[in-house]
């Protein structure tokens, strides 16, 4: 959520930085209800001290000997009683008043860091750098070829369990995606990150805390009988781990890795990608996440996304790194880096991580704060997937597949999966 006091004082600023987004908004009214919340607040306090000195002065007298049924003394209390009104209906109609501006500020997302480079969209990203050497031979099967020759997954049978885009994985195939759910948990924790097993079901104040609501209601699922959704992300709930809290300084920064199935209802509204593990309903996720102070978090976005890109790594998938633009840019995130891996078979990139940085936008918005020599400030958050585990296991086949329809596993995994390869089943005689 964006900072009142430059919505009274600059609002100016916030709509330059939020035109660099593609919005144009005229923030006037804003901040006319911003301006009318503090002149009600600055009345309130100063009520509240008046009433307050009134009560003393009561009671000072009353201690030096005057009757307490005396002119004087009701005259006090009088006065006392009618600031105590005042304060009653000036404090409603303050709350009145926050309440609307809270409302508003929570539908206008974050504003893009100086470093962000501008642009209108995807095609303006920039592309920062590559790692290996994608897979560039003609007539590569993609991964949902493989895995029907494999039999690793099943989308038209989970189809009537629920409806498309969701997937029930098999043999192998399940045991694939556990084995990476394990290795990217297992590579995090030896990198210092806590591991966090969080609830699916969250609630509304922990979404809208993490920025999902109120803009994504829409395209997020939701328990009718229960203020609960599914969370679309480990990053909602983590991010509500601290929700109202002051962080010691000490313990920062806090860097946890979560493991989440994730669920989305967007999934399908792109036109592609209609087959396969690439756009789901339901997906599992290990997410990074990290409380920073704000002085150093500008490097925990560097090490935040050099963690994410480990993972790759060490699964030998080539990928690049992209600089979104402001106008790419998600709803919380000030800047953002992709991690795009490179898909053999379909001969292109595809994002498998976002690796954002949110400065205090989610801090203030679910209350996180820190307190240093300096006084008590909001803390910075980052995210980033580390990684989407269906996307990794589809450039995990579209890259290791061989001639003979076998897949070779990435030898950083073979320990946990036990086997070297996926082969083939043999016909049944």
């Amino acid at each position: 959520m964006l900072d009142q006091r430059i919505v009274r004082e600059s609002p100016n600023l916030i709509a330059q930085e939020l035109k660099r987004r593609g919005i144009e908004v005229d923030l006037t009214p804003l901040q006319l209800i911003a301006q009318n919340q503090q002149s009600l607040e600055d009345q309130l306090n100063k009520l509240q001290a008046e009433g307050n000195r009134i009560g003393k002065e009561v009671g000072k007298r009353i201690g030096q000997g005057t009757d307490p049924n005396a002119k004087e003394i009701i005259d006090l209390r009088a006065e006392g009683n009618l600031i105590k009104q005042k304060v009653a209906d000036i404090d409603a109609e303050e709350k009145k008043v926050a309440a609307n501006l809270r409302e508003r500020l929570l539908s206008l997302p974050n504003l893009p860091s100086k470093e962000c480079p501008n642009g209108r969209g995807e095609s303006e990203n920039i592309e920062i750098r590559r790692w290996g050497t994608p897979r560039r031979e003609k007539h590569l099967k993609e991964h949902w070829e493989i895995a029907e020759n494999l039999y690793l997954f099943d989308t038209e049978r989970s189809a009537r369990i629920a409806q498309s885009r969701f997937v029930t994985l098999f043999n192998m195939g399940a045991k694939l995606e556990r084995s990476l759910i394990n290795f990217m948990l297992d590579l995090h924790r030896s990198k210092g990150y806590t591991e966090v097993l969080p609830p699916v079901l969250v609630n509304t104040s922990s979404l809208t805390g993490s920025g999902q609501l109120p803009k994504f209601a829409e395209e997020s699922f939701r328990c009718v009988d229960d203020d609960l959704w599914l969370t679309p992300t480990a990053e909602v709930p983590v991010t509500s781990l601290h929700r109202d809290e002051i962080i010691p300084v000490n313990d920062l920064p806090i860097r946890y890795a979560a493991y989440s199935p994730c669920f989305r209802r967007e999934a399908g509204s792109y036109g592609r990608d209609t087959r396969g593990l690439i756009r789901l309903h339901q997906f599992n996720k290990v997410e990074l996440y990290w409380f920073s102070h704000p002085e150093e978090s500008q490097n925990a976005h560097i090490q935040i996304t050099a963690d994410a890109e480990s993972v790759l790594q060490a699964l030998e998938l080539p990928y690049r790194v992209i600089d979104l633009c402001t106008g790419d840019l998600g709803f919380s995130a000030s800047r953002t880096f992709d991690l795009e891996v490179w898909l053999p078979g379909a001969q292109t990139f595809r994002e498998i991580s976002s690796c954002s940085i949110c400065g205090d936008f989610q801090a203030r918005r679910s209350s996180i704060r820190t307190k240093d020599t300096n006084g008590t400030k909001l803390v910075h958050t980052l995210n980033g997937s580390g990684l989407a585990v269906g996307r990794t296991m589809a450039a995990l086949l579209e890259t290791g597949q061989q001639s003979d329809g076998s897949v070779v596993i990435p030898k950083a995994l073979v320990p946990y999966f036990g086997h070297e390869s996926i082969q083939p089943e043999l016909p049944t005689q």
